[in-house]
């Protein structure tokens, strides 16, 4: 209820209300970011994502559906940065940086898991798991069915699973 408020109030052209947005979603957006494209490049896709808040506000016609709408512009975004990076060729494509910023080994072992799973389960564990977003929220983001949200998940878990486990002495 509270962003729904405060979604209202910024509709209306309290600058305070959009503050209070963006100290509220803006670290959720940029960690995000940060995860499906990298440190790097995470800076510029939220303030990307803020600007395209700022624009579209106005036409948001239910302030309880903040949080998906937010997402989805941000997926948006890190879309349109992935397909960027994609079309140049392979010499000159960066490769994501693993999340060095984070001290924690643990993290830095699950960012850099993360790194290579591909996107499409990416994005569904880092809604989900790390963004605490309900299955019926990452779906309405990722525009697509409750039951391909699941299957992704567990793709992505089986992928994430492997990536993380230690491989045995090759013989």
């Amino acid at each position: 209820m509270h962003d729904e408020l405060l979604v209202v109030r910024a509709q209306l052209g309290e600058r305070d209300a959009f503050a209070d947005l963006v100290r509220a979603w803006h670290d959720p957006v940029h960690t995000f970011a940060r995860r499906m494209i990298g440190p790097r490049d995470a800076d510029d896709v939220a303030q990307e994502v803020w600007l395209a808040v700022v624009r579209g506000l106005p036409r948001l016609r239910e302030p309880a559906r903040f949080a998906p709408w937010l997402f989805r512009i941000a997926r948006r975004s890190v879309t349109d940065r992935l397909r960027a990076e994609y079309a140049q060729p392979v010499a000159e494509a960066a490769a994501a940086e693993p999340d060095v910023g984070d001290l924690v080994a643990d993290r830095a072992t699950i960012a850099a898991g993360l790194a290579g799973v591909p996107v499409r389960e990416r994005e569904l564990l880092i809604l989900f798991y790390l963004q605490d977003l309900s299955l019926e929220t990452c779906a309405e983001i990722c525009d697509i069915p409750v039951g391909t949200v699941k299957s992704r998940l567990s793709r992505g878990r089986r992928l994430l699973r492997d990536a993380l486990t230690p491989k045995g002495p090759q013989r």
